[in-house]
């Protein structure tokens, strides 16, 4: 038997354990899960700005070749991630599919214009940007007008600005909440080996021969509270994903394995540290005082 089991009968401390490891993970787990939810809104975020779409309405006796060239054109902007060209054909077929009936036949001709649909980067996703890409655009003899939702995009930048503040705001005050629970569970169960930490120091056991054995325990606890935070969080991913299929747009395995790398660092490190301070305030205490 272990100098770290020797203090109490071993159902006890088999019950200490469990307790402990369970504690550790609900915690990481909680953590683990506000993680996931900080990447796919930074994830939503970048989808929703690389979405809004600006319309360069080209003239009507442009013809496609013309069109196409500074299609390519556009598209060499470092503002510019990808465009779509538009023809009067194709806006015609996609405003009858809106409106449910054939204008072109009611009217006798089909007055719609040629455009080209561009989707902006990320970074370029705000007005000032805009505004720069539109002067750009509109310099173009080809080009009738840049047509583009500017009430829309200061909306979509303005409430990302808000839920991400408090998101962040959130998350510094769990890991507070995290790092207290975790510390105060292990303090706890370092407290029901306090005689037996006393012990040893007293028939001359040195403190770093007393600390080895609850630091290796305290690390393993921390590490496989770890390890079950994680397979719940990916079974909260898969099930989440088959409830809203669109989530399927906003997965990156590489930013789910930087949070779930996050939350072993933070079970080992939190376990480790809380440990080895509660097993040295214990080994400074003197006897009398672990009565109280």
């Amino acid at each position: 038997m272990s100098t770290y089991e020797e203090g109490s009968p071993r159902k006890k401390t088999k019950s200490v354990y469990v307790s402990t490891v369970i504690s550790i993970a609900l915690v990481l787990l909680m953590t683990g899960l506000l993680g996931l939810i900080l990447v796919h809104a930074k994830n939503l975020s970048k989808y929703v700005k690389e979405n809004i779409v600006l319309n360069i309405i080209v003239n009507d006796n442009v013809n496609e070749g013309d069109v196409l060239a500074m299609q390519k054109d556009i598209e060499k902007d470092p503002y510019v991630l990808r465009t779509e060209y538009i023809s009067k054909e194709l806006a015609a077929k996609n405003l009858k599919e809106d409106l449910g009936e054939d204008f072109v036949e009611y009217l006798g001709h089909n007055p719609l214009l040629p455009s080209i649909d561009v989707y902006l980067k990320e970074q370029y996703a705000n007005t000032d940007s805009i505004q720069t890409f539109i002067q750009k655009a509109s310099k173009n003899s080809r080009v009738k007008e840049v047509v583009f939702q500017e009430s829309l995009i200061d909306m979509v930048n303005k409430n990302i600005r808000i839920i991400g503040m408090v998101i962040l705001a959130f998350t510094v005050v769990l890991l507070i909440i995290a790092v207290a629970l975790i510390n105060n569970t292990i303090r706890l169960a370092i407290y029901s080996q306090r005689f037996l930490i006393k012990s040893m120091q007293l028939i001359g056991a040195t403190k770093n021969f007393i600390r080895k054995p609850y630091l290796f325990y305290g690390i393993f606890h921390g590490l496989l509270g770890a390890l079950i935070a994680i397979l719940l969080l990916i079974f909260t991913l898969q099930f989440a994903q088959k409830q809203i299929p669109d989530l399927v747009f906003l997965r990156n395995w590489y930013e789910f394995g930087a949070i779930f790398l996050i939350v072993v660092a933070l079970g080992v490190l939190i376990s480790g540290f809380s440990t080895y301070f509660a097993v040295t305030k214990y080994l400074r205490a003197k006897s009398h005082s672990l009565y109280r």
